[in-house]
Formats: structure tokens, C-alpha cells, sequence
């Protein structure tokens, strides 16, 4: 390992790729500490500490800051983080499929691209103006006297122009660094929350064979050791797993030649969806559920035992709410993959290239093919992830450990961080195996598990 660590500072291209991709992720930490102009940041420190987590708004803005890289507990200029780009990135995404216009344009590959790249950021800028307006709503009351429109204004534009450059920073990774820029923003926010969540795990941890009430004791310790691997095992499996189709190539007649005929590969992810389907549904429990029911409960009917209930049942330490959030992440996935996965179009491409899947008819019959593979493969996929997703909620459920510091021992945080560091060091040891260097594992390269 250390040798590896050696070699990628030895080769002239890459050294510069990695300090470049670490000076900007530096750039937004420094940044992340540069707090909104009008506001008493002490006032809003101690209002974020003695926020209900468990609340529905609470919940909301700890998910927020998980899959978004921002912290809106000491209103910074960076906030919002990326989450705005994220928003319109899969508004876009959505619209293609039916927009004929855009859906066209997909398809034009790298102009295309760009194009709608383009629309992205145009879409971020309305997106970024609205949160923001939110969020100053929500601090409304955290203003220095006198300086009421003042303040908003500077953190309408302050947001906006910090989610504006984070933006810019992750397409400057991009083309000048290594790795994904925005998945990299998003990874070093949320491991720069994790040394919080240890040493909180820490200040709650008793040796004793006997620890008192409230505490973590040696069985409980052992048992979040044994989640933590199960989480990380999980993701690395589950993102790196891939259903292989074989695809075989015409063989092709050039004046005495013959050419093609080789046999490749066609690799299909289990989790297609990435982390997709845990935001959504994120999302959905965070909002709707708890909301709908309080404002009914408050507005409509009263003190009804009948909705107190239900809002119980849909708390998010409840067995109920857990069951419904694994369900929406299985079926966000299979929706994930309808939007993403394109049969007709994979198959046209490998009947144009001049391949086809042994055994079937290129076109219509080898479209059906992928689409019920990848069908099946999603079943087991969607349901891993649910599995994962839900480890903090039972961590909290069973030990007692503080929902925060749970979802950084395992679940969706943990899986973020390792599907984003498993990309970075393939990128890396494909650099390294350009220049004829060993990659990080000394029997080849990094390779994908396969059914």
C-alpha cells in the first residue's frame, strides 16, 4: 500500500490530478466556515443543539446535510450545499423522459451532454434562490436589530453564490482532478461530520461489566463493530456487483482478412441506483407522512387518539415507519432503473456495432432480454440497499445510540463514502496501470463481483 501511495506522487499527471482534487475539497472546507453576514451565528448554534431529531423537521435537515455536503446548524455560506445542483440534475432527468427535445438531445452523446449540463446549472440558480428564501424564513428570528431585510437579502444572495461556486468546484474536479466532483464534495462533508459522531459515540462508552443506564457497554460496542462491517462489506459488494451478459461480435470479411469475433462482456449493475433511492425516499418519509397527519391532527379533528396513532406509527424510531421506508426504497429503485436503464436503446447500439447476445435475435428480442435481467438483478439490489438503509434506525432502536452518531457508523452515510472511495481508487489504479505501475491490489486490478 504504502509503495502504491509512493507511485502515484512518482508519476507527473496524477500527482498533479490528486493535490489539485485536494485543494479544492480544502477550498470548501474553508469556505464551510464562513458564516452569512446579519445573523448572531451563537444564537443559531444553540438553537440547532436543542433541535428535536427526532422531529420531522429535525430529520429532514439531518438528511439534508447528509447527501448534500452542507451544514445549515451555523449558517454558512455554504449551506445549502449541493444539494440544489443535485435537485435540478434529476428534475432534468425526469423531464427527458418526456420531453422528446431533451430526450433527443440525450442522445447526440458528448454535445448532448453539454448541452444539458448547460440547462443544469441555469435550473440550479431558481432552485438555490427558493431554498434560500426558506431558510431565511426559518431564521427570521436570529437577525441582529435593525437588520432584518438586510440580512435576508445578503443570504438570499450568499447561498445562492455558494451553491453557484461549489458547482463550479466539483466541474473543476471534474476536468482538472480525479474522481467525481460532486460526489467528492458530498463525501467530505460527510466525513468531515464523522470525528463528531465518534467522539459522541466516545463520551456515551462504559467499560464496565455492568454500565450504567444511558451508557454503551463491551456487548454493545462489539455489536456496532459488527454493524459497521456488515454496512461496509454490504456496500462494497453491492457496488460492485455486476450480472455479466456475454456479447459476441460478427465476425467480418476485409479483403483476406477476417475480423471481430471476439466475446466480451456486457455489465449490469445490481444497484443501478446508486444512493438515488434511499434520497427519495428519504425525502418522502422526512415530509410528508408525520406532516400530513400533525396538521390533521391539529387543524382538522383535534386531539383524535386515532391520528396520534398514526403520527406514532410513522415516527421514525417506529417499526411501521421502517417497513414503509424500506418498501419506498424498493420501489424507488425499480423507478431509478425504468428512468435510467434503456433497454431499446442498448440494443440498438450492439446491433449497430455489429454484436448481438448469443442464442437471441438482435432488436426487440435481445431489449426484452436486458430488461427482465435487469429486473431480477434490481430485485436483489433495491432490497440490499433497503436492508442497509434501515441498520441505523435498528442500531438506535436496539442500543440506545443517538440517531446522528448511528447514521455514521452504518446506512446511508457509510454507503455514500464507500461507493465514492471505491470510484476514486479505481481511477487512481487505472492512472497507475497506465504507467505500467502495480494498482492497490497485488492480484490485478480492482474488479466488480459478478453473478
Amino acid at each position: 500500500m504504502l509503495k502504491t501511495v509512493i507511485n502515484i506522487f512518482r508519476i507527473a499527471d496524477l500527482r498533479n490530478k490528486v493535490l489539485f482534487t485536494l485543494g479544492m475539497l480544502v477550498i470548501y472546507r474553508v469556505g464551510f466556515h464562513i458564516p452569512i453576514p446579519g445573523f448572531d451565528i451563537n444564537a443559531i448554534v444553540d438553537a440547532a443543539g436543542a433541535r428535536d431529531t427526532d422531529s420531522p423537521f429535525g430529520r429532514a435537515a439531518e438528511m439534508m446535510q447528509i447527501f448534500t455536503g452542507g451544514n445549515l446548524d451555523n449558517s454558512s455560506l455554504f449551506g445549502l450545499g449541493i444539494m440544489p445542483y443535485i435537485t435540478a440534475s434529476i428534475i432534468l432527468m425526469l423531464v427527458q423522459e418526456v420531453v422528446p427535445a431533451l430526450k433527443k438531445l440525450r442522445q447526440e452523446g458528448q454535445t448532448g451532454y453539454k448541452k444539458i449540463q448547460e440547462y443544469t446549472r441555469y435550473l440550479t440558480v431558481p432552485i438555490c434562490v427558493l431554498q434560500s428564501l426558506m431558510y431565511m424564513r426559518l431564521l427570521g428570528g436570529y437577525t441582529y436589530a435593525g437588520m432584518h431585510v438586510q440580512a435576508a437579502i445578503m443570504g438570499i444572495v450568499g447561498m445562492t453564490a455558494g451553491t453557484i461556486f461549489l458547482m463550479w468546484l466539483g466541474e473543476q474536479i471534474d476536468e482538472y482532478g480525479i474522481g467525481n466532483g460532486i460526489s467528492l464534495i458530498i463525501m467530505a462533508g460527510i466525513i468531515a461530520r464523522m470525528p463528531w459522531a465518534l467522539r459522541k459515540l466516545m463520551l456515551s462508552v462504559s467499560f464496565n461489566v455492568a454500565p450504567p443506564p444511558g451508557s454503551i457497554g463491551p456487548t454493545k460496542i462489539l455489536i456496532l463493530i459488527c454493524a459497521f462491517v456488515f454496512v461496509v462489506a454490504g456496500a462494497i459488494l453491492i457496488t460492485q456487483g455486476q450480472r455479466r451478459i456475454p456479447v459476441q461480435q460478427a465476425k467480418m470479411m476485409r479483403g483476406h482478412r477476417m475480423y471481430g469475433g471476439q466475446r466480451h462482456y456486457l455489465p449490469l449493475r445490481v444497484n443501478h441506483g446508486g444512493v438515488m433511492p434511499i434520497i427519495f425516499a428519504s425525502a418522502f418519509m422526512s415530509f410528508l407522512p408525520v406532516l400530513v397527519v400533525q396538521l390533521a391532527r391539529i387543524e382538522v379533528i383535534g386531539r383524535s387518539m386515532i391520528f396520534v396513532t398514526i403520527q406514532n406509527s410513522l415516527a421514525p424510531h417506529a417499526f411501521t415507519y421502517n417497513i414503509i421506508y424500506m418498501i419506498l426504497i424498493f420501489l424507488f429503485a425499480y423507478f431509478w432503473v425504468s428512468v435510467q436503464f434503456q433497454p431499446k436503446d442498448l440494443a440498438k447500439n450492439l446491433r449497430d456495432s455489429g454484436s448481438f447476445i448469443p442464442g437471441l435475435r438482435p432488436g426487440r428480442r435481445t431489449a426484452e432480454y436486458l430488461e427482465t435481467v435487469m429486473t431480477r438483478v434490481t430485485y436483489y439490489g433495491g432490497a440490499f440497499v433497503a436492508v442497509i438503509a434501515v441498520v441505523p434506525s435498528v442500531v438506535m432502536g436496539l442500543l440506545g445510540v443517538d440517531w446522528r452518531v448511528a447514521t455514521f457508523l452504518g446506512g446511508t452515510g457509510l454507503l455514500i463514502v464507500v461507493s465514492v472511495s471505491l470510484d476514486l481508487v479505481q481511477r487512481i489504479e487505472a492512472s497507475l496501470l497506465m504507467h505500467s505501475y502495480e494498482g492497490f491490489s497485488e492480484t490485478g486490478r480492482i474488479k466488480g463481483a459478478y453473478s
